[in-house]
């Protein structure tokens, strides 16, 4: 067995593995070429909440590791929680516009659903 103590690492997770940079850093072509062909759709959702109501984004096509970094950096930025499932994110609240915003940084095309 090894002797090694370490306990948590946190190198390897969110780290591009083309250009070594952090993954909201990372400028790749073949991410910036995904994204744009990409729409993604944003709506507000209340059915079946018991009248809480959350902002549902799909149409996300990323790794798991990805979407859980994407969902962690887009609840900071709404200032929110949420979660992420079966390739959905899904934050409290009606924060369409904040995550309209947050995502056309990121490079995707938008579409907001009523």
């Amino acid at each position: 067995m090894n002797d090694s103590r370490l306990v948590f690492s946190t190198y390897g997770n969110n780290i591009c593995k083309e250009c070594q940079q952090r993954l909201h850093k990372c400028k790749c072509e073949k991410k910036e070429k995904q994204n744009a062909n990409e729409t993604i759709r944003v709506h507000f959702e209340a059915k079946g909440r018991k009248g809480a109501g959350v902002t549902v984004i799909s149409g996300l096509n990323i790794e798991k590791t990805e979407l859980k970094i994407t969902t962690k950096n887009l609840k900071k930025h709404c200032g929110v929680g949420g979660s992420s499932t079966r390739g959905l994110i899904e934050i409290q609240g009606d924060q369409r516009n904040k995550s309209r915003v947050f995502l056309e940084k990121l490079g995707y095309k938008i579409q907001l659903v009523n």
